[in-house]
């Protein structure tokens, strides 16, 4: 079969390589084998590629942790998937609910495994979620990482409802679904972006209110400001250094702050007096497990919500996706379609 592999430590986007494997063959004890369709791409998969992602990567991985597609066959034991149904893997392989094991990052898709950007994988039962019916396998593919992410974010950690206010930062894939998340609850979301046009887009899909943190550098007193001087009740916090301080001021007292990522760099000084005078409740997380997957995707369906996918790329122009990615144009996601 044909996958992609990234040699150990990463080279750069150009050494995404194509490369034959032979197929993963049946599936054992509790596995499903799976025809995947469709991939996309995060922000982690740059990391991996360029060797700066924190976590370890196993030499020659499979990358992206992002997949979906048709179940083939199921081993021995499995009972909550069948042949025929429609999947996306689990970017934890191991973390069904609850409190994640120390050890759950030896199972992410694309890291510690193999992950998706193959024509066929071998997944585990309890790492496999069936994608809401109206959605196609593209657009299941973008909900992996991004979308289980940000609904961790807001719904398990923030414990958002109609009438608050979410601060999400640029217009990734996280803070995309956030905004379409926020929308669906009745939730205000004001959104940051350096574009204007972007802004613009993000307003169309509900943005009660878009900052350009370039015109606005001190996006934080706009965002006080558009709350009354309240502030906001929950940062989803993506930009790291250049943007944490700034999210404590963007708080109301009380106010929650998760920690996601570190596009700006990951190195900070924190004042724990931040902390102190907005009684802030600050979570880092990654990613979310199964049963977190499952509650998303009924409520992906109930609002019959649609992913917004920026570009959709061939199987042969992966490295192309990846470069795309890379240069900050997109809105939404960035899917590679595999079949």
């Amino acid at each position: 079969m044909k996958v992609y592999q990234i040699p150990k430590g990463g080279a750069g986007i150009e050494s995404v390589a194509q490369v034959e494997r032979p197929d993963p063959g049946k599936p054992g004890h509790r596995q499903v084998l799976v025809k995947v369709r469709a991939c996309s791409l995060n922000f982690r998969d740059l990391g991996i590629v360029r060797g700066s992602y924190r976590m370890p990567v196993r030499e020659n991985v499979i990358p992206l942790s992002d997949g979906a597609g048709e179940v083939v066959e199921v081993g021995p034991g499995v009972g909550r998937v069948a042949a025929g149904d429609r999947v996306a893997g689990n970017f934890f392989q191991r973390w069904p609910g609850g409190n994640p094991a120390p050890d759950v990052h030896t199972s992410a898709l694309g890291g510690g495994v193999d992950g998706m950007l193959a024509q066929y994988v071998m997944l585990e039962e309890e790492g496999v979620v069936k994608i809401p019916p109206h959605l196609s396998f593209e657009e299941g593919a973008t909900l992996p990482c991004a979308a289980v992410t940000v609904w961790h974010a807001m719904i398990e950690h923030a414990g958002l409802k109609a009438g608050d206010a979410v601060l999400l930062q640029g217009t990734g894939g996280v803070s995309i679904f956030g905004l379409q998340f926020a929308h669906a609850m009745g939730v205000r979301a004001i959104i940051i972006s350096s574009s204007d046009q972007k802004l613009a887009r993000a307003k169309s899909l509900g943005a009660a209110h878009g900052i350009n943190y370039k015109t606005t550098p001190d996006w934080e007193k706009a965002a006080m400001e558009f709350t009354g001087g309240r502030g906001v009740d929950h940062v989803v916090e993506v930009g790291g250094a250049a943007t944490l301080t700034r999210s404590f001021h963007a708080i109301r007292v009380g106010g929650k702050i998760t920690l996601i990522g570190g596009l700006s760099g990951g190195a900070t000084e924190l004042n724990p007096g931040l902390i102190f005078a907005r009684r802030a409740n600050v979570q880092g997380i990654s990613v979310g497990s199964t049963q977190m997957f499952m509650a998303m995707n009924r409520a992906i369906e109930v609002s019959a919500m649609k992913p917004v996918i920026d570009k959709v790329f061939d199987f042969a122009d992966a490295v192309p996706a990846y470069r795309h990615l890379a240069s900050g144009a997109h809105f939404g996601k960035v899917v590679i379609r595999v079949s």
